[in-house]
């Protein structure tokens, strides 16, 4: 199993987010994030969301430290990728 995850870089909600994805399945994903104890609410279309002060966690986890663009490339690579407008297209 092998998840990447992009640096904290990403504010909302009073914090700074990094985003956590597989290049494989939603259900490898779900599997690592489960085992990491991120709540299936921080899923949002194709990632995890993954506070700042959880970002180390995940590496030690098994997470592969790659950049915000790396990670938008694997899951478009994967075909894995559902942006915005895609859940505005009546996407599930």
């Amino acid at each position: 199993m092998t998840v990447y995850i992009d640096p904290p870089t990403w504010p909302g909600h009073g914090r700074v987010w990094s985003h956590l994805i597989s290049d494989v399945s939603y259900d490898e994903l779900h599997a690592f994030a489960d085992e990491l104890g991120a709540p299936r609410r921080a899923f949002e279309r194709d990632h995890y969301d993954i506070p700042s002060h959880r970002y180390e966690e995940a590496v030690r986890a098994g997470a592969v430290q790659v950049s915000s663009r790396e990670v938008v490339r694997l899951l478009y690579g994967a075909g894995l990728r559902r942006p915005k407008r895609w859940e505005r297209k009546g996407g599930s």
